[in-house]
C-alpha cells in the first residue's frame, strides 16, 4: 500500500532567514493525522539564507540526523563539539537524556537541509555525536546507507532501528529495494522524477509504503532521493 502525498500538499512555511517544508506535525504545524510515520517523526525540508541561524535550543529522547545537501552549517552543542557540516556531509546526534545545540548558516550562500528526527530504541541514552562525509559520487545508481542503527558500519550511527539511504540516479537506471513487509518505507524526491512500484513521483512527492516487501524504483530523467526503511 502505497499513500502518495504531493509536492503541493507539504506544509510551507516562509520565515524571511528560513524557507521549509514540514512533512509532519512539527513547531506550530500541528495536524494529529499527519503525527509521524512508524518511527519516523519529523522530515524537514529546509533551506537557510546567509547568516540565518537556529539558535541554542535543547532536544531530549530522539534521533536527529541532518543531510547537507548543498551550502554548509555550523554547529555546536553542549557536548563540546564545534564543526562546519558542508553538502555532502551527515550528522547524527542521539539527544537522549538531554543536549543543546545551534546551526547558523555563517556563508555567503543559501543552505539546503533535510532534519529527520527517528524516535529511539531505547529511552534514556547517553548524547551522542556522529558526522560522515560522503562523496556525491558514492551514492551513484544504488542506494547508500548514510545513516543505521543497524549495524551498517560506514553509516553515521543511530539508536533506532532504522536506515536512511541517499541515491542518484542517472536517466534510465532502475533499483530494486526489499525489506520485511511489517516496516515502513518513507520516499521523498529531491529532484526530478521517479517510478515507485508502477507509480509516478515528481520533486518534492513523498511516498509513504506499509506492507511491502519489494519496491522497484526507476527513472526516466536525472533524479536525486531519499529512502527511509524504519520500523512500524
Amino acid at each position: 500500500m502505497m499513500n502518495i502525498i504531493r509536492a503541493d500538499q507539504r506544509y510551507s512555511k516562509d520565515m524571511g532567514w528560513l524557507k521549509t517544508y514540514w512533512l509532519f506535525s512539527f513547531s506550530n504545524y500541528n495536524d494529529p493525522s499527519n503525527v509521524n510515520f512508524g518511527k519516523l517523526r519529523v522530515f524537514n525540508d529546509d533551506v537557510i539564507a546567509p547568516g540565518g541561524s537556529f539558535p541554542t535550543h535543547s532536544h531530549d529522547e530522539m534521533e536527529i540526523i541532518t543531510i547537507i545537501l548543498d551550502g554548509e552549517i555550523t554547529h555546536e552543542d553542549s557536548m563540546g563539539n564545534r564543526s562546519v557540516v558542508r553538502a555532502g556531509s551527515v550528522q547524527g546526534m542521539t539527544a537522549g537524556t538531554g543536549l543543546s545545540h545551534s546551526e547558523f548558516n555563517g556563508s555567503d550562500k543559501p543552505l539546503w537541509l533535510y532534519q529527520i528526527w527517528i524516535y529511539p530504541d531505547s529511552r534514556e541514552l547517553k548524547p551522542g555525536y556522529d558526522q560522515k562525509d560522503f562523496k556525491l559520487a558514492s551514492f551513484k545508481n544504488h542506494l547508500l546507507p548514510v545513516a543505521s542503527g543497524q549495524g551498517i558500519t560506514d553509516a553515521v550511527k543511530i539508536h533506532a532501528d532504522a536506515t536512511i539511504y541517499r541515491s542518484s540516479l542517472d536517466t534510465d537506471h532502475e533499483i530494486d529495494f526489499r525489506t520485511d513487509q511489517e516496516r515502513k518505507i518513507f520516499l521523498y524526491v529531491t529532484s526530478g522524477n521517479l517510478v515507485a512500484n508502477n507509480e509516478m513521483l515528481h520533486s518534492g512527492d513523498q511516498a509513504r509504503i506499509e506492507h511491502e516487501n519489494h519496491l522497484n524504483i526507476k527513472t526516466d530523467s536525472h533524479s536525486e532521493f531519499i529512502l527511509i526503511d524504519v520500523m512500524a
